[in-house]
């Protein structure tokens, strides 16, 4: 598979003398989940360079951009339930911005999987609601009342007109995007003034990814970068936003979709989930401090 190199996609140094991890992946491996979202962690990922200018943590090198392309186009999807916890966690996230925005005409989800969160926006009153999602079947999969507002295919800001948005979002897709930087500098160009970006994005420095390094769950092919609260600042300050907020944030999911992410040996790990599923635990719902972070930024003068 060719491989391609690359500087830090934020601030683009080329000092990679800080190498956090060599490269552990094999292509052979990749199956129909590999680029597919909430899936069963496979522990592989690339060459990871911590950043000593912002301290974002990047792979590098990384595959040719057609290879990543067409795995996420073709990537299965089975995580609706899933999709819809994550979206009501989202959707929390939502009052602390709703009161800042002029008003709710435009909103885009960028990584928009089944559209579950466009049905949360609609709910609260935003109109000309878009998603847009590069893989084919979450959209196949996504409910009658929100597949018309899901565009198929990767986000592309000449698709929309400049300022046509009062909310742009990007959740858990941000460290998949191969230059993250122009994709915020995108959706600035697409953002009203007064507009807002959410993001929701793995934080590397968090306690469990301390505690569990490797074996962390995000550490995978799919991501390319991985940030900070520093770096995540600087992303976006870079990118022109001001009045940055970045804290933490708490998922629920039900415990099946834990006992899946938890870095146990295999065979344990399937016990435990159908003991999980038969006793009906596994559908009981868990809030956890997974270590994701939250981030909101307007576009301002």
């Amino acid at each position: 598979m060719e491989m391609v190199s690359r500087a830090c996609p934020l601030c683009g140094s080329t000092d990679q003398s800080s190498v956090f991890a060599q490269e552990r992946f094999d292509p052979a491996q990749w199956g129909q989940f590999a680029f597919a979202s909430r899936k069963l962690p496979e522990y592989m990922h690339y060459r990871m360079i911590v950043c000593p200018t912002c301290d974002s943590l990047y792979a590098a090198p990384i595959p040719k951009f057609d290879i990543l392309a067409e795995g996420y186009q073709s990537a299965s999807y089975d995580s609706g339930v899933e999709a819809g916890y994550a979206a009501n966690t989202y959707a929390r996230l939502l009052r602390r911005i709703l009161q800042r925005l002029p008003d709710r005409i435009g909103a885009l989800d960028i990584g928009a999987g089944d559209g579950a969160f466009l049905k949360q926006l609609v709910a609260r009153g935003f109109t000309e609601v878009v998603g847009v999602e590069p893989s084919e079947a979450p959209i196949a999969a996504a409910d009658e009342s929100v597949r018309p507002l899901l565009r198929q295919g990767l986000f592309r800001p000449e698709d929309f007109g400049k300022e046509s948005f009062r909310l742009i979002t990007c959740f858990q897709t941000i460290e998949h995007l191969c230059d993250p930087m122009q994709v915020c500098r995108d959706a600035f160009s697409l953002l009203k003034e007064d507009g807002a970006l959410l993001l929701v994005f793995h934080n590397r420095r968090a306690i469990s990814a301390r505690l569990l390094r490797l074996r962390s769950p995000i550490f995978d092919i799919e991501h390319l970068q991985l940030f900070s609260r520093r770096s995540a600042r600087f992303l976006l300050e870079t990118a022109g936003y001001r009045d940055v907020k970045i804290g933490a944030i708490r998922n629920s999911y039900p415990l099946n979709y834990w006992l899946k992410l938890f870095p146990s040996p295999k065979m344990a790990k399937k016990l435990a989930m159908t003991i999980a599923e038969r006793t009906g635990l596994g559908r009981l719902p868990v809030a956890l401090p997974a270590g994701n972070l939250a981030a909101v930024a307007f576009k301002r003068k």
